[in-house]
C-alpha cells in the first residue's frame, strides 16, 4: 500500500445517456461506470459520483443542498416574494437565485435515506468506499430560518438530524463536505461544534472536505487558510481535504499549524481549470508541500473539489494524474 493515497471529493460528470433515459436501473448502471473507472484510474478511496443527487433547477450546488433538505421534517419549499428579494441580498448567497426551503418547524430527517444509498454504491465498489454528506453549516446557510433561534442553532439541528443517518452509513470513510465556512471564518466555533455532532456518529473514518467553491470555474468564497486554522484544528475528524491546487502556493505555511494527528490532504489537480494536470506535476505538488510542512506530512492527494462541472474525458484523464503523480513521487514502477 503506498504512503500517500489517492481519493477523490465526490462528484462526477452525469452522463449524457442518463440525463437523456433516466431510471432507477440506469442510475445503477451510471454509478457502477462511475465506480469502476475511478479504480481503473488508480483511485484509492473511491466515490459514487454523487449522480442521484443532481438536481437540473439548481445547477449551481449539484444537488448539495436540495437532496439532503427537501425531505425533512420542519422545511418547506415555500417562501414570499419578500423572503426572495431579502435572500439574494445575503452577502453569502451570491451563488443562488432561490433558496432550498423555509425553515417552519423542528428540523428532522423526514424520508431522507442516507443509508440505502451508500449501501447501493458499496456494493459496486471493490476498493476503499467513501460517502459523502453536505455539512450542516452550509445547509443551514443556504435556508430561509423561520423557526431557531439563530443559524447556529438551526445548524445543530440539522446536524443532529443528520448524525441520526450516519450512525448507520454501511461506508469506510464519510466525508463531510463544507464549501460556505471558508469565506466565513468568523463563524468556526459554532460550525465546528455543529460538525462534530456528525463526525462522531460516523461508524467508519471520518473526514471533511473544505474548498471555496466553484461555479462554471468560478471561485464563490473569498478568504485564506490560515483563517480556519482553529476551525480544522477543533474537528474531530481522521483527515481532511482541502483545496490547494487553485490558491496561492504560499498558502501550504498555515497547515503547519494543523495538528499532526489530522491526517492533510493535499489538492493536486484544479477542477477549475480544463487542461490536464502531468504526472510529474502531480509529483511535484506533493514534493513542494512535503518540503514546507515536513517529510510524511501529506496522507492524502485528490482533487480541489467534485468533477460534475467538466466533461468526462477531462475528469478521467485527471484522475489518471492523480495516481501516476503520486506513484511517480513515492518511486513506484508503473505499467
Amino acid at each position: 500500500m503506498p504512503r500517500i493515497r489517492t481519493t477523490v471529493v465526490g462528484s462526477y460528470p452525469i452522463p449524457d445517456w442518463l440525463v437523456t433515459n433516466p431510471s432507477e436501473q440506469a442510475l445503477m448502471d451510471a454509478t457502477r461506470v462511475v465506480i469502476a473507472t475511478q479504480e481503473q484510474a488508480g483511485v484509492d478511496v473511491v466515490c459514487d459520483g454523487e449522480l442521484y443527487r443532481f438536481d437540473i433547477n439548481h445547477p449551481e450546488t449539484n444537488g448539495m443542498i436540495e437532496y439532503f433538505v427537501r425531505p425533512m421534517d420542519g422545511i418547506t419549499q415555500r417562501f414570499s416574494f419578500d423572503d426572495l428579494i431579502a435572500y439574494r441580498s445575503k452577502s453569502g448567497m451570491k451563488f443562488r437565485t432561490r433558496p432550498p426551503g423555509t425553515v417552519v418547524g423542528p428540523i428532522g430527517h423526514g424520508s431522507l435515506d442516507l443509508p440505502l444509498a451508500c449501501a447501493r454504491a458499496k456494493a459496486l465498489a471493490s476498493r476503499t468506499f467513501k460517502f459523502t454528506v453536505t455539512g450542516p453549516h452550509m445547509l443551514a446557510k443556504t435556508l430561509i430560518n423561520k423557526h431557531y433561534a439563530d443559524t447556529a442553532e438551526l445548524a445543530h439541528a440539522i446536524a443532529d438530524a443528520l448524525a441520526a443517518q450516519v450512525r448507520h452509513l454501511d461506508a469506510d470513510v464519510v466525508q463531510i463536505d463544507e464549501a460556505n465556512l471558508p469565506g466565513h471564518p468568523e463563524e468556526w466555533e459554532w460550525a465546528a461544534s455543529a460538525m462534530n455532532r456528525v463526525l462522531d456518529a460516523v461508524p467508519g473514518t471520518p473526514a471533511v472536505h473544505l474548498c471555496f467553491g466553484n461555479y462554471g470555474g468560478q471561485t464563490v468564497q473569498k478568504g485564506t487558510w490560515d483563517r480556519l486554522m482553529n476551525y480544522l484544528n477543533a474537528l474531530h475528524a481522521d483527515h481532511v481535504v482541502l483545496e490547494c491546487a487553485h490558491r496561492p502556493p504560499e498558502e501550504l505555511l498555515a497547515f503547519r499549524d494543523l495538528k499532526p494527528e489530522i491526517g492533510f490532504g493535499l489538492g493536486v489537480v484544479d477542477i477549475k481549470a480544463t487542461d490536464v494536470e502531468s504526472a510529474d506535476q502531480v509529483a511535484r505538488a506533493i514534493e513542494r508541500a512535503e518540503k514546507v510542512l515536513g517529510a510524511g506530512r501529506v496522507r492524502y492527494i485528490h482533487p480541489d473539489c467534485g468533477f460534475w462541472m467538466l466533461k468526462r474525458p477531462i475528469a478521467d484523464a485527471k484522475m489518471r494524474a492523480l495516481s501516476l503523480g503520486r506513484d511517480r513521487f513515492e518511486g513506484i514502477a508503473t505499467h
